[in-house]
């Protein structure tokens, strides 16, 4: 995020790649090599693309600088391969697959601090990157993020489909105001660090394991519930702060068809949320004594679940202020 040669970004970029492999093969697990051998091709892939986008630039500008980045042929290449880094549509599929074959907080950890290094070289090249080719990943991103998770029913790749829908949001905005982009990504990092804390705390795998929750944890359920309909972006928590902004973006520089898709494709995804919401909470299990004296070895520690849930739920009063930043 801190460079400006193209060469010393590619290498930052290599280190983080290969530093989360190791994470990722921690557990010592036929899946977990499956997950990091197909996180490794993907980003390999990506980061080739971007060091090939570069040198094109370089070729036809003879700048290896990052704000030099002026070819059209160069940007758009940059941009796939970023959105390929990151997970967004088209190349989103690894991503759910990535996620699903590592443990809870490494999935965390890529569906967070991963996308901070491309999303920092998207923000710093954002005034060449073509318009239309971003707001088409951004529709399609909010898309399949929605659809794809209708059809599943294990938490880490539910995360991960919420993550491709946000990044959606991200996406569409980015070359229109990159500052509401930012910080809509923060937000969702914010409200994604204590979603995953607690699906982890309670030990959650799969929404049919959600569905017992009630009788032996009560409270981290229902924290669990206002979680998700903050991420979904319902109006009275934190998650709906940033969608606002960005509708009203799109509206301000007369794009009314591109705020009313993404308006209307919001719905799908605000479906599996709600799902997700009435089987944690609203339905109740047979009360038996496994349910009721659930296993846990390990609760996560609980000074940074507390302010960041506060955060996550109450921080809509905060809209003027952000609205005058952007």
């Amino acid at each position: 995020a801190s460079s400006h040669h193209w060469l010393l970004a590619w290498t930052g970029l290599e280190l983080n790649m290969l530093s989360i492999l190791v994470i990722i093969m921690k557990p010592k697990h036929p899946r977990a090599a499956e997950a990091a051998i197909k996180y490794f091709l993907t980003q390999t892939i990506a980061s080739t693309m971007m060091l090939f986008s570069s040198t094109i630039n370089a070729i036809q500008t003879g700048q290896w600088n990052i704000s030099m980045m002026t070819d059209k042929y160069a940007c758009t290449m940059l941009l796939l391969a970023m959105t390929m880094k990151i997970g967004a549509a088209p190349i989103y599929f690894w991503l759910p697959e990535v996620m699903q074959g590592t443990t809870m907080t490494t999935a965390l950890i890529i569906a967070t601090w991963q996308k901070i290094a491309p999303i920092s070289i998207l923000f710093m090249t954002y005034n060449h990157l073509p318009t239309k080719i971003t707001m088409t990943i951004g529709i399609l991103s909010t898309i399949i993020g929605g659809w794809g998770s209708i059809n599943q029913t294990h938490l880490r790749k539910l995360m991960a489909y919420s993550s491709i829908t946000n990044l959606g949001w991200t996406m569409v905005i980015f070359s229109l105001s990159p500052l509401t982009a930012t910080m809509n990504i923060a937000i969702y990092m914010m409200m994604l660090i204590p979603t995953f804390l607690l699906i982890k705390k309670m030990s959650l795998k799969t929404l049919r394991e959600a569905s017992t929750t009630w009788t032996s944890s009560p409270m981290a359920s229902t924290l669990l519930a206002l979680m998700l309909l903050s991420m979904s972006g319902l109006p009275p928590l934190t998650g709906f702060t940033p969608k606002l902004m960005i509708v009203n973006g799109l509206v301000m520089q007369n794009l009314m068809p591109i705020a009313t898709t993404m308006v209307m494709v919001s719905l799908i995804s605000l479906f599996f949320y709600i799902r997700t919401t009435y089987i944690s909470t609203m339905t109740t299990p047979p009360i038996m004594l496994p349910i009721t004296m659930k296993w846990r070895l390990i609760s996560p520690p609980q000074k940074l679940t507390s302010p960041l849930i506060l955060f996550s739920l109450t921080t809509l009063p905060l809209l003027p202020i952000l609205t005058s930043m952007t």
